[in-house]
């Protein structure tokens, strides 16, 4: 697809969703990991659209992403939250990860709360733990930003030096304490899945840097920060590793963990809505 095909899908995209949603203007999103639909917020004037109703929006075809889009109020400014996401895993180019990012980008965001549900590499930090994210490790074999450049979504090389915003990261961190949620700042590995790690895979990511791994935030992010958005990456702890723990890891379990935790996850991702934080 040529360069100026994808500026205009996504002008489409975001032209559409001005229409539907008139009157609001975000500048904070909110996007919502496995099993995590029970964490959004309590907004006013809430407006809901389902992904296959938006143009260039695919249905999620993961249980547990209920795949919508809502627009809505809170601390005196405008949210949107995409409950769901897409995953290089189901078969999607990876650089079409961008596409949801740079619509939302187009709509006025300057502020992307990432969250998701992550495997825990280090015995410290156990399932229902929180890590902030403040770096990451791309194991995924490609990058988002691939094969769709435009100039219009940032530079072709974009610095990746701060790639998590320390304001936001910090904020999160002393909101979950509040909330007694341990938490604790950590590396994300992005790895591509569907299957979960092995013993050995979780050994070389530790040795590597990481202290949580998973299938989705890094895509995110990097498009995120091409865009010049500030990234806040919030991961709760499903599970142990392979490896670090002796029973094995279905996606239901994580999705029945998911909800115990989504009520204490609403509560941090109102804190930080409501923060000086978000709006510096």
């Amino acid at each position: 697809m040529e360069a100026s095909e994808i500026l205009l899908n996504v002008e489409k995209t975001a032209a559409w969703l001005k229409r539907l949603a008139s009157g609001f203007k975000p500048k904070t999103a909110i996007i919502a990991g496995s099993g995590l639909g029970g964490c959004l917020p309590r907004l006013e004037d809430k407006v809901a659209v389902s992904y296959k109703d938006i143009p260039g929006f695919p249905g999620t075809t993961v249980k547990g992403h209920a795949g919508e889009l809502i627009f809505g109020r809170m601390g005196g400014q405008d949210v949107v939250m995409m409950r769901g996401r897409f995953h290089y895993y189901e078969g999607r180019p990876l650089n079409f990860i961008a596409f949801p990012i740079r619509v939302l980008a187009a709509l006025g965001v300057k502020n992307l709360i990432l969250t998701a549900a992550v495997g825990s590499l280090k015995p410290a930090i156990k399932p229902g733990h929180m890590v902030m994210l403040k770096d990451h490790l791309n194991l995924m074999g490609s990058n988002p930003l691939m094969g769709n450049y435009h100039e219009a979504f940032g530079e072709m090389f974009p610095d990746m030096n701060d790639p998590y915003d320390k304001e936001l990261r910090r904020e999160a961190v002393k909101l979950a304490r509040k909330l007694r949620i341990r938490a604790t700042e950590g590396v994300y590995t992005a790895v591509t899945g569907p299957s979960y790690e092995t013993p050995a895979e979780v050994k070389m990511y530790r040795m590597l840097g990481g202290d949580v791994a998973g299938m989705s935030v890094v895509p995110e992010t990097i498009a995120a920060r091409q865009l010049k958005l500030r990234v806040a990456g919030i991961c709760w702890i499903s599970n142990f590793t392979s490896g670090i723990s002796k029973t094995t890891l279905t996606h239901e379990e994580v999705l029945d963990l998911g909800a115990k935790v989504s009520g204490k996850m609403r509560d941090l991702l109102e804190g930080l809505l409501k923060s000086k934080a978000v709006k510096l």
